[in-house]
C-alpha cells in the first residue's frame, strides 16, 4: 500500500468526518482572519458571515455527491427493481459503501434478469411441449375417427360379401365374391398406409431427404408410367417439357408422391375424350410445373378445401379418398414451394414451382 492509498477517502464516515474537520479548521482560520483585518469590525464580520454562507454550501454540495444523490441513484434503481424492470443499472461510481452497494445491486439485477430469461425459455418450452401433447392427441384422435369413419364402406362390403360366400353354391359367384373381399381389403390396406403416411408428415415424424437429380427425365418416367399405354385412357395426352436436363435439389421420392397424386387427380376428372396437358417450362431459374385437365370446373367457395383431407369434389367422375391433394400439398409445404390450383375457361389446372440448379 503506498502513501496515495493511505490518505484515500474509502468509506463516506472517513469523506464525512475528513468534511467536517476542513469545515471546522477552514472556519476557525477564516474567523480569525477576519478579526485580523485592518478594516472597520462590523465590516470584517460581515465578509466572514458571507465566507460562513459559501463554506455551508460547500457543504452541503459535498454530503449531496457523498450521500443524498448516491441514495437517491440507490432507491431509483431499487424501485425499478421492485418492478421487475432491469433496463436501467443503478449508476454510482464510487469506492465507498455506497458504491460497492450499487456495483452489488447491479450485479444481482443481472442475476435477476439472466434467471428470468432462462424461467421464460423453461416455460415457454414447457407451453410448447404442451401444446404439442395436445395437438398430437388431437390428431391421434382425428386419425381414429377418419379411419373410423372411412373403415365403414369397405367393412360393410367385406362382411356382407363374405356372409353371401358361405351361403353360395356357384362356384363363378364365389369367385366373384372373394374378388370383391380382395378388392376392398387392398383398398382398406391402401387407405390406412397413406393415412398414416399423411400424418407423419403432418407431425414432422417424416423427414425429407433431398438429392440433386434432372427433374425432365424424372417427370417423363413418372407421366409416362401413368399416362402412356393404359388401358383406361380415354383423353387426349398433350405435354411441353424441356429438351435438355434441368436439376432441381427435392426429396425424389416425395416429388415422386406429389406428380404421382396430381396427375391420378387429373386422369380421374378429365371429361371422356378431353385434353389432359403436361407442362413444365423454365422460367427464370425456377421451373413451373402445370397440368391441366378438361372438365367440370371446382366451385371457387371450395378451392381452398381441395387440398384438405377427405374432401371430395362432388362434380368429380372418380371417387377416391380424399388423402391425395392433401398428401401432395403438405410435402410441397415442406419444401416450401408455391402451389394451387385454378379453374380455366375449359377445366382445372393444378401447379407447382420449384428453384432450379446448376
Amino acid at each position: 500500500m503506498n502513501i496515495k492509498d493511505n490518505f484515500r477517502l474509502r468509506t463516506v464516515r472517513q469523506k464525512i468526518i475528513m468534511s467536517s474537520k476542513m469545515a471546522g479548521i477552514i472556519l476557525i482560520v477564516s474567523y480569525i482572519v477576519s478579526t485580523r483585518l485592518p478594516i472597520d469590525p462590523d465590516f470584517s464580520f460581515w465578509i466572514w458571515l458571507c465566507f460562513v454562507i459559501a463554506l455551508v454550501l460547500a457543504l452541503n454540495y459535498l454530503m449531496g455527491r457523498f450521500i443524498s444523490n448516491p441514495v437517491s441513484e440507490l432507491s431509483r434503481a431499487a424501485r425499478q427493481m421492485a418492478q421487475l424492470d432491469f433496463s436501467s443499472p443503478c449508476r454510482i461510481h464510487a469506492d465507498d459503501e455506497l458504491g460497492e452497494l450499487a456495483g452489488n445491486l447491479n450485479k444481482m439485477a443481472d442475476n435477476l434478469q439472466q434467471t428470468f430469461a432462462s424461467l421464460e425459455e423453461a416455460n415457454l418450452k414447457l407451453e410448447q411441449d404442451v401444446e404439442q401433447k395436445k395437438r398430437l392427441l388431437a390428431e391421434r384422435r382425428e386419425l381414429v375417427d377418419n379411419l373410423s369413419h372411412e373403415m365403414k364402406t369397405p367393412l360393410g362390403v367385406i362382411r356382407a360379401y363374405a356372409e353371401g360366400l358361405q351361403d353360395e353354391t356357384d362356384e363363378e359367384k364365389r369367385q366373384r365374391y372373394s374378388e370383391v373381399i380382395i378388392t376392398e381389403t387392398e383398398r382398406m390396406s391402401s387407405l390406412i398406409t397413406t393415412l398414416l403416411d399423411l400424418s407423419a408428415l403432418e407431425n414432422g415424424a417424416a423427414l425429407l431427404h433431398p438429392e440433386r437429380f434432372d427433374f425432365t427425365d424424372f417427370l417423363e418416367i413418372v407421366a409416362g408410367r401413368l399416362l402412356i399405354d393404359t388401358p383406361d385412357a380415354d383423353f387426349e395426352l398433350q405435354y411441353e417439357l424441356p429438351e435438355h436436363p434441368v436439376y432441381v435439389n427435392a426429396d425424389k421420392n416425395r416429388m415422386e408422391q406429389v406428380l404421382d397424386n396430381l396427375i391420378v387427380n387429373a386422369k380421374r376428372n378429365v371429361r371422356p375424350g378431353g385434353i389432359l396437358k403436361l407442362s413444365l417450362k423454365e422460367n427464370d431459374g425456377r421451373l413451373d410445373f402445370s397440368i391441366f385437365n378438361e372438365g367440370p370446373l371446382i366451385p371457387q367457395e371450395n378451392m381452398s378445401k381441395i387440398w384438405t383431407k377427405f374432401y371430395r369434389d362432388r362434380n368429380s367422375r372418380y371417387s377416391g379418398s380424399g388423402l391425395g391433394l392433401a398428401i401432395a400439398a403438405q410435402i410441397l409445404s415442406m419444401h416450401n414451394l408455391p402451389y394451387g390450383a385454378a379453374n380455366q375457361p375449359e377445366g382445372v389446372v393444378f401447379y407447382f414451382s420449384i428453384p432450379s440448379i446448376k
